[in-house]
């Protein structure tokens, strides 16, 4: 049985294709890497590699305590079978410590603790810069139900609450991070499962001890080997054993926008 069929869409990070069945897609992950909407765009040789093992490792532990997912199993070094789903559209943003955009927005500093866990929604629309946007907001356009906003926060609160300690195990600080959810259609039901995908291209992630940048942070920034670093998680995560299974790479090839 093959294991895709045609290119059905190709975003900056992933591939999708049509999957063995009806129901279920193939998404392949890419080796670029873009940060600002896409300004600055990089082809980084073995992130994708990456990017699929430790989402794999992630979306089964959150399958595990009982989150639904899009997630069915990894195919390849590079891709992975999903349910096909409605995609939501929002990007969901959860922020333990301040860091990136919320800096910016209110003038706090890199780092600082936050008062509590906060949540924000953006609209998934890459020529609008993916917008902040309210509750209010979502309701009145329709983009998603009250219970649907309700399941939505309640997934968030307890998939932040598992990935805070699964980091903090191996001496990692959850800064914040970024998920989607989609409609799961089952004959007349419908429930929402998380999508996407949840990786360090997803997530910022600093070391306990030194504050190093785990994430993709380092390529926006320029400030280190942006495959050391996601190798870094993958091997304290257990996904990576030795120097043997980092993929091997070039040096990042920038790619001029038009």
């Amino acid at each position: 049985m093959k294991s895709r069929g045609k290119k059905l869409y190709e975003g900056k990070a992933k591939t999708l294709y049509e999957g063995p069945d009806p129901d279920t897609l193939v998404v392949h992950f890419k080796d670029d890497a873009t940060a600002y909407n896409a300004e600055k765009h990089a082809i980084i040789e073995g992130k994708g590699v990456l990017n699929n093992r430790i989402s794999e490792l992630i979306f089964t532990r959150l399958g595990e305590i009982g989150i639904p997912t899009h997630f069915i199993k990894r195919l390849n070094m590079r891709e992975q079978l999903v349910n096909k789903v409605e995609i939501i559209p929002l990007e969901v943003i959860v922020r333990n410590v301040a860091a990136g955009g919320i800096c910016k927005l209110l003038g706090l500093t890199e780092g600082e603790a936050l008062p509590r866990t906060i949540i924000e929604y953006c609209y998934k629309d890459d020529k609008l810069g993916d917008p902040l946007i309210s509750d209010e907001h979502i309701l009145a356009f329709g983009w998603a139900n009250p219970q649907e906003l309700d399941d939505i926060v309640s997934m968030t609160m307890r998939i932040n609450d598992f990935l805070t300690g699964l980091f903090a195990g191996i001496g990692i600080r959850l800064i914040d991070f970024k998920i989607e959810y989609g409609r799961q259609y089952d004959g007349d039901m419908v429930r929402v499962v998380l999508a996407d995908e949840i990786s360090p291209d997803s997530c910022r992630l600093w070391d306990v001890e030194t504050n190093r940048k785990l994430d993709k942070d380092n390529f926006r920034r320029d400030l280190g080997d942006l495959v050391d670093a996601y190798s870094e998680v993958a091997k304290r995560l257990g996904i990576l054993h030795g120097k043997n299974e980092i993929p091997k790479r070039s040096k990042p090839v920038l790619v001029k926008s038009d």
